[in-house]
């Protein structure tokens, strides 16, 4: 398992943990990410199917939830009443400046959990 943590964090195969499954090689750079079809080791399609990355929506949304509420936790003791309206363009700006890496991130999530369907 921290394994595989590792080889989703350096932007790697599921399969090979050789080949890169973006062209780009950061998962902290900026634009749309643009994906290999195919791993350069060993051959295997990264997008299954039309729509495969659908699913990897609802990923991106935990993520963004889970970031929204550590955020909130983090930036709380700052603001003097328990619900201040300035927490929330906070909230926003991290959730914004995060929003790149939370694309890829959740696509290699989803390729990782799905790795073995309909090889």
């Amino acid at each position: 398992m921290a394994l595989s943590i590792v080889h989703l964090l350096k932007n790697e195969c599921p399969n090979c943990h050789k080949g890169k499954v973006f062209k780009d090689k950061s998962l902290f750079s900026f634009g749309f990410p643009k994906m290999n079809d195919y791993c350069s080791h060993c051959n295997t399609k990264f997008s299954k199917e039309p729509g495969y990355f659908f699913g990897a929506m609802y990923v991106n949304y935990g993520l963004n939830v889970i970031q929204g509420i550590g955020t909130y936790f983090i930036v709380r003791p700052f603001f003097s009443e328990t619900f201040d309206l300035r927490i929330f363009p906070v909230i926003a700006g991290v959730l914004i400046a995060l929003t790149f890496f939370n694309i890829r991130f959740s696509r290699l999530l989803w390729i990782y959990m799905l790795k073995n369907y309909a090889t």
